[in-house]
């Protein structure tokens, strides 16, 4: 019996030890952002700086976690999953430290581009561990389990950082995530049991760009993660507009602005209850086309209601939290179908994937922030994103699916006449 067999029958490694296991190490990325939200206006005032440096610090993160996530994927296919967890939590660590003890902005700067680094290795493992023990509808079912737990963390940060902020001051929310890094630390010590052999081969420089060649190579992949690009990488692209529209033009206090998040996260969560219902009777992938038809109405009345009403919180949040209802939908099938033609290359699949999603929220950031006004680029970037998502996938349902693919595909719809 071969090490994957034989963990996969270990019941420390059941579906939901992974799930639950899977939603913490992807926590650590979007919590992170979520708890420092709240702060940002303030630090825009602690350091006598502008917006524009603030927003730099979120921007950094989304580079920093986009690229990590090509390197520590197909790190952990050689090196081992947990190996390479405990690094880059740990260059998680310092960075929350340097945040906690930064002078000037400049050294937050730095400090955020390093948690998004640390951060990075979340992602990748959370979803390689899925897909090295699971495929199918196990897998997809997982997906949801991550998604619904997920949801938790980064709904109840904002309030959390908020609440933090105005007790304690915005140095406490660094604080939280130096005891966050230590805790993942130690739930991979002795919750995670290993799930691939060391093999150094994987790593070296010319089997590396081979693995991604392979992966961007193949449309299948490509589409589905264009589909996560544009919904997923859209929450990221908000949390960078979000503060300064919902604080500073609608008149949140961050406390308040926390509560409002809830908005979002909530209606995700909701979302990922049904889905999990509904996967039973349905499979994943009948669910994407109802969750595309949320993001569709959400992002369309973005577009029209913050251009002919003055931004109002449910003006604003209304619509992002119906798209959010519908990400929910789409998450367990496209994430298994980025994965699922790649057992072998695991890790650098599950990277490019992550890539994909944060580069997507990073590009979306640094559109909006060159069209400078905050409720016009909300108004612009994200619905943009959205109709992207529907088209990618519109292109995507037509592919065949790959040889080595755990996912039940639709037969592309017969043409007319035929």
């Amino acid at each position: 019996m071969n090490m994957q067999s034989r963990i996969a029958t270990t019941p420390a490694m059941s579906e939901r030890r992974v799930g639950l296991l899977g939603a913490l190490l992807i926590a650590i990325g979007p919590v992170s952002m979520a708890l420092y939200t709240p702060a940002m206006p303030e630090i825009v005032r602690a350091f006598g700086t502008t917006e524009a440096a603030v927003k730099l610090t979120l921007s950094v993160y989304f580079a920093g976690f986009a690229v990590a996530q090509l390197v520590c994927g197909p790190l952990s296919d050689g090196f081992g999953r947990k190996p390479v967890t405990y690094a880059f939590m740990g260059i998680y660590l310092v960075a929350s430290l340097l945040a906690l003890l930064a002078p000037t902005v400049d050294l937050l700067i730095l400090a955020r581009l390093l948690q998004g680094v640390g951060a990075a290795v979340g992602s990748s493992i959370a979803r390689a561990v899925v897909r090295d023990l699971f495929t199918n509808e196990r897998s997809a079912r997982i997906m949801n389990l991550m998604g619904l737990i997920l949801a938790v963390g980064p709904a109840f940060s904002p309030t959390l950082g908020g609440i933090t902020m105005e007790l304690a001051g915005w140095h406490a929310i660094f604080v939280l995530m130096v005891v966050a890094a230590v805790a993942i630390m130690l739930v991979v010590r002795f919750a995670m049991v290993e799930t691939v052999e060391r093999d150094l081969s994987r790593i070296r420089p010319r089997a590396l760009l081979a693995s991604y060649r392979e992966v961007l190579a193949t449309p299948y992949f490509v589409l589905a993660s264009i589909v996560l690009a544009g919904t997923v990488g859209a929450i990221y692209t908000q949390a960078t507009i979000l503060p300064f529209i919902l604080m500073d033009r609608v008149g949140l206090s961050p406390s308040q602005f926390g509560a409002g998040m809830l908005m979002q996260s909530g209606f995700y969560f909701a979302g990922s209850l049904v889905v999990r219902q509904s996967l039973g009777r349905h499979g994943a992938l009948a669910l994407v086309p109802v969750g595309l038809a949320f993001v569709a109405i959400g992002s369309a009345a973005l577009a029209i209601v913050l251009r002919v009403h003055e931004a109002s919180f449910l003006g604003v949040m209304g619509p992002v939290a119906f798209s959010a209802f519908g990400i929910a939908f789409i998450m367990p099938a496209m994430a298994t179908a980025t994965l699922a033609p790649f057992p072998h290359i695991a890790g650098a699949a599950s990277s490019m994937s992550g890539f994909f999603q944060m580069g997507g929220g990073l590009l979306g950031g640094l559109a909006c922030a060159a069209l400078g006004e905050p409720v016009f680029a909300m108004a612009t970037v994200i619905p943009a994103m959205g109709f992207v998502a529907i088209l990618a996938w519109a292109g995507w349902r037509r592919l065949p699916k790959p040889a080595a693919a755990g996912i039940v595909h639709p037969a592309p719809p017969p043409e007319a006449g035929q």
